[in-house]
């Protein structure tokens, strides 16, 4: 048997096609306390994915350094664009 159509607003955003997007993002909930749900969510997905597992490795916590470190970057590009031009004489 064919498994019944889920709505567009119940998918996960991996889930949902590039025309189906615009209707997902109007049924998301907009407030703080949806967009505190909405984080908490994706952070216990992405605990139990890579962190709270049986057979654990470095994977889960070296993606988040890796990604505290860009993200460092990008904060911090304007002060880093501005030394590269400084003439130190």
């Amino acid at each position: 048997m064919a498994d019944k159509p889920v709505p567009v607003v119940e998918k996960r955003l991996m889930d949902v096609k590039l025309t189906e997007l615009p209707r997902w993002l109007a049924g998301r909930s907009w407030t703080p306390s949806g967009l505190v749900r909405g984080v908490h969510g994706g952070y216990e997905r992405y605990y139990n994915k890579y962190i709270n597992v049986k057979k654990g490795g470095i994977g889960g916590i070296s993606m988040f350094l890796f990604g505290y470190v860009i993200l460092s970057y990008v904060w911090q590009y304007d002060h880093i664009k501005h030394d590269r031009w400084r003439k130190y004489h």
